[in-house]
Protein backbone atom coordinates (compact mmCIF):
# COMPACT_ATOMS: atom_id res chain seq x y z
CA UNK A 1 0.00 0.00 0.00
CA UNK A 2 2.91 2.36 1.18
CA UNK A 3 4.91 1.99 -1.88
CA UNK A 4 1.26 2.39 -4.28
CA UNK A 5 1.11 5.55 -2.68
CA UNK A 6 4.74 6.35 -3.28
CA UNK A 7 4.95 5.66 -6.98
CA UNK A 8 1.28 7.62 -7.10
CA UNK A 9 3.70 10.39 -5.56
CA UNK A 10 5.92 10.15 -7.54
CA UNK A 11 4.39 9.94 -10.82
CA UNK A 12 2.06 13.35 -9.87
CA UNK A 13 5.69 15.41 -8.55
CA UNK A 14 6.76 14.21 -12.79
CA UNK A 15 3.41 15.53 -14.22
CA UNK A 16 3.52 18.11 -12.67
CA UNK A 17 7.33 19.32 -13.24
CA UNK A 18 5.89 18.62 -17.11
CA UNK A 19 3.36 20.67 -17.03
CA UNK A 20 5.33 23.14 -15.60
CA UNK A 21 8.38 22.97 -18.01
CA UNK A 22 5.19 22.89 -20.79
CA UNK A 23 4.11 26.07 -19.64
CA UNK A 24 7.42 27.51 -19.90
CA UNK A 25 8.12 26.59 -23.11
CA UNK A 26 4.75 27.86 -24.51
CA UNK A 27 5.63 31.28 -22.86
CA UNK A 28 9.33 31.69 -24.00
CA UNK A 29 7.86 30.73 -27.82
CA UNK A 30 5.03 33.15 -27.79
CA UNK A 31 7.44 35.75 -25.88
CA UNK A 32 10.02 34.95 -29.10
CA UNK A 33 6.74 35.43 -31.75
CA UNK A 34 5.73 38.58 -29.95
CA UNK A 35 9.29 40.36 -29.62
CA UNK A 36 9.77 39.58 -33.90
CA UNK A 37 6.46 40.89 -34.33
CA UNK A 38 7.12 44.24 -32.68
CA UNK A 39 10.79 44.11 -33.81
CA UNK A 40 9.24 44.26 -37.82
CA UNK A 41 6.66 46.43 -36.44
CA UNK A 42 9.41 49.55 -36.26
CA UNK A 43 12.04 47.92 -38.43
CA UNK A 44 10.66 46.69 -41.41
CA UNK A 45 13.04 47.26 -43.84
CA UNK A 46 12.16 48.17 -47.89
CA UNK A 47 11.06 45.44 -50.02
CA UNK A 48 13.75 46.49 -53.01
CA UNK A 49 17.06 48.82 -51.91
CA UNK A 50 18.10 51.53 -54.12
CA UNK A 51 16.04 52.55 -56.71
CA UNK A 52 13.23 50.31 -56.78
CA UNK A 53 10.44 50.54 -59.20
CA UNK A 54 7.81 52.92 -59.03
CA UNK A 55 3.87 51.63 -58.26
CA UNK A 56 0.60 53.49 -59.27
CA UNK A 57 -1.95 53.02 -56.20
CA UNK A 58 -5.25 54.43 -55.88
CA UNK A 59 -6.63 55.12 -52.33
CA UNK A 60 -10.33 54.88 -52.17
CA UNK A 61 -12.32 57.18 -49.65
CA UNK A 62 -13.22 55.16 -46.26
CA UNK A 63 -10.84 52.43 -47.30
CA UNK A 64 -9.42 50.03 -44.05
CA UNK A 65 -5.81 49.73 -42.94
CA UNK A 66 -6.47 45.86 -43.85
CA UNK A 67 -7.79 46.64 -47.33
CA UNK A 68 -5.21 49.45 -48.03
CA UNK A 69 -2.34 46.68 -46.67
CA UNK A 70 -3.68 43.95 -48.90
CA UNK A 71 -3.50 46.34 -52.08
CA UNK A 72 -0.24 47.24 -51.29
CA UNK A 73 0.97 43.64 -50.82
CA UNK A 74 -1.09 42.86 -54.20
CA UNK A 75 1.42 45.50 -55.89
CA UNK A 76 4.63 44.26 -54.06
CA UNK A 77 5.14 47.67 -52.31
CA UNK A 78 5.14 45.73 -49.18
CA UNK A 79 5.82 42.05 -48.03
CA UNK A 80 3.10 41.73 -45.49
CA UNK A 81 -0.04 43.90 -45.48
CA UNK A 82 -1.26 42.68 -42.29
CA UNK A 83 2.03 43.95 -40.79
CA UNK A 84 1.62 47.23 -43.05
CA UNK A 85 -1.97 47.62 -41.82
CA UNK A 86 -0.54 47.52 -37.88
CA UNK A 87 2.20 49.75 -38.54
CA UNK A 88 -0.52 52.34 -39.65
CA UNK A 89 -2.98 51.76 -36.83
CA UNK A 90 0.12 52.61 -34.38
CA UNK A 91 1.13 55.71 -36.42
CA UNK A 92 -0.35 59.37 -36.17
CA UNK A 93 -1.35 59.11 -39.55
CA UNK A 94 -4.07 56.89 -39.72
CA UNK A 95 -6.62 59.45 -39.65
CA UNK A 96 -5.03 61.50 -42.13
CA UNK A 97 -4.70 59.83 -45.26
CA UNK A 98 -6.09 61.09 -48.43
CA UNK A 99 -7.97 59.15 -51.10
CA UNK A 100 -6.03 59.84 -54.53
CA UNK A 101 -4.11 58.29 -56.89
CA UNK A 102 -0.06 58.18 -55.82
CA UNK A 103 2.91 56.98 -56.90
CA UNK A 104 4.87 54.94 -54.67
CA UNK A 105 8.31 53.13 -54.95
CA UNK A 106 9.26 49.46 -53.73
CA UNK A 107 12.52 50.97 -52.27
CA UNK A 108 10.33 53.26 -49.85
CA UNK A 109 9.36 51.55 -46.07
CA UNK A 110 6.20 51.42 -44.74
CA UNK A 111 6.81 54.83 -42.92
CA UNK A 112 7.64 56.62 -45.40
CA UNK A 113 4.47 55.15 -47.51
CA UNK A 114 2.39 56.38 -44.92
CA UNK A 115 3.48 60.22 -44.82
CA UNK A 116 3.08 60.38 -48.87
CA UNK A 117 -0.47 58.64 -48.36
CA UNK A 118 -1.21 61.56 -45.67
CA UNK A 119 0.20 64.11 -47.66
CA UNK A 120 2.67 65.04 -45.41
CA UNK A 121 5.26 64.71 -48.70
CA UNK A 122 4.23 66.11 -52.44
CA UNK A 123 2.60 63.47 -54.62
CA UNK A 124 -0.08 63.72 -57.27
CA UNK A 125 -3.35 63.70 -55.50
CA UNK A 126 -6.50 63.94 -57.22
CA UNK A 127 -9.41 63.76 -54.45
Amino acid sequence: MKSSKMTLSILNSVLSILIMVLILFVTLKAGEAAYALGYRIFTEPAVDRESGRDVTVRLQEGMSAQELGSLLEEKGLVDNGILFAIQLKLSALEDKLKSGKYTLNTSQTAEEMIQVLAGEETEETEE
